[in-house]
């Protein structure tokens, strides 16, 4: 009976608006940051490093920035994500990328291919 109740009170705060996405993809995170009484959203965009599944699920992004790697742990479900542009995919043969951490520059590199997107393109509905 517990396990109906709980899983009750996570269906109610699953996010179906976050796209799909796995480790290698380039992603842009919109968050919300809250600055005194005024909130904005400041982007963050980096390569998907790790994703944990279950229903606490998060995903890591790393990023380079003035030349100090910056890496942040979202929430999936976290109500301080806008919302989660995938901006490449590419393609790679681990489920964490760890290594990442230690190449620099174009060593650190990944290749491109090609994946289809959920969302429809500007040119794709100006055209119906």
């Amino acid at each position: 009976m517990s396990n109906l109740i709980i899983e009750k009170l996570l269906a109610k705060t699953q996010r179906t608006d976050i796209p799909k996405f796995v480790p290698g993809d380039t992603v842009r995170v919109q968050v919300k940051i809250k600055e005194g009484d005024k909130e904005r959203l400041q982007a963050f965009e980096g390569v998907v490093l790790a994703r944990t599944r279950g229903p606490q699920a998060s995903f890591t992004v790393r990023k380079i920035s003035f030349g100090q790697g910056v890496e942040r742990i979202f929430p999936v479900n976290s109500k301080v994500i806008d919302r989660v542009d995938v901006v490449r995919s590419s393609k790679v043969r681990r489920a964490k990328l760890y290594y990442l951490r230690n190449l620099r520059g174009k060593a650190a590199r990944l290749r491109d291919v090609e994946r289809e997107r959920t969302e429809a393109t500007p040119a794709e509905t100006a055209a119906q």
